[in-house]
């Protein structure tokens, strides 16, 4: 509550022809409000980025996709307002975050909860959305379970602890005697014990074991039962980070949720053809996302279609 009474909207006009955008600040959370013209009481949706230090783009240190500023601009398309923002550690670690070493993954949760609860309490929007990219889907069913909220989607989200996510992506690139090493260090780190010195492929340090391991051992399943929000689950053929079952361990944890699989589509929600395509879209920020994707998205959050409760493809 603290932080939404501190919130300091800025208004500070970035030039969007499109939308209306301004930038506020909503304790110490740099965020970017979106807002079509001529419409009176859009939907809105808050849009939450992956892993890492990412910024309200969907961009990192190294690689620059765009994915949430091509998120926002095609929702914006369609009559809905967005809100994106810098996660904690991107452009820097802010000393009101305390110290990094303190920091663990309900920090995420809380900072999404506060920024659901602004555009709640701003009274401009007919609906709130909470969207989650990657881990971000993470972040947006803790934050769906928390505080009120009217649409849940998940783009390319993992049903698997990260923990358990990361070994398994690990195992697709390293020799079994290079991973074993790490994997039973991850296992480690997951049931709270500090590794020192960690093994060569897992550079976390010691003192930031303990913020590592509350978020590898999230479970994304067991909270997205327990949620009775309307949800919109999405996945794509082409993604080398998640596996297929994923998408349908977190469709069957909500046999309500629509889900749409695209099968040419990677985890950065656009098209591609091959491997060196897909690992070349990372830092293409001008491809478009998947046209399928914007279009089932923004029916869902305006429900301009109705549910047909349809099972995943």
């Amino acid at each position: 509550m603290r932080a939404i009474l501190a919130a300091l909207l800025l208004l500070v006009p970035l030039g969007q022809a499109a939308a209306e955008e301004s930038r506020i600040r909503i304790g110490a959370i740099d965020a970017y409000l979106a807002v079509p013209p001529k419409i009176d009481k859009p939907a809105v949706a808050l849009l939450i980025a992956g892993s890492g230090s990412t910024d309200h783009d969907g961009n990192g240190p190294k690689l620059k996709p765009a994915t949430l500023k091509k998120l926002s601009d095609d929702l914006i398309a369609h009559g809905i307002a967005t809100l994106r923002y810098d996660k904690r550690g991107a452009g820097g670690w802010k000393k009101e975050f305390g110290k990094p070493e303190d920091f663990r993954f309900k920090d995420f949760v809380d900072d999404a909860a506060s920024l659901m609860d602004y555009l709640r309490g701003s009274g401009r929007f007919s609906k709130l959305a909470v969207v989650g990219h990657s881990e971000g889907g993470l972040v947006a069913i803790l934050t769906a379970g928390r505080v009120p909220v009217d649409r849940l989607v998940l783009l390319a989200t993992s049903a698997r602890k990260q923990g358990d996510l990361l070994k398994a992506q690990l195992a697709k690139q390293l020799p079994p005697e290079k991973l074993e090493p790490i994997a039973k260090a991850v296992d480690a780190i997951m049931a709270g014990q500090i590794v020192d010195p960690p093994p060569s492929g897992l550079q976390i340090a010691p003192a930031m074991q303990p913020g590592i391991a509350s978020a590898f051992t999230e479970d994304p399943v067991d909270p997205l039962k327990k949620i009775d929000v309307p949800t919109l689950i999405v996945a794509g053929g082409r993604d080398r980070q998640l596996a297929r079952l994923d998408f349908l361990a977190l469709t069957a944890a909500d046999f309500a949720a629509q889900s749409l699989w695209l099968p040419d589509m990677n985890h950065m929600l656009v098209d591609v053809t091959d491997e060196a395509d897909d690992v070349a879209s990372y830092n293409q920020a001008e491809r478009p996302l998947d046209p399928a994707l914007i279009e089932a998205v923004a029916n869902f959050i305006e429900e301009t279609q109705p549910h047909d409760g349809h099972e995943a493809r």
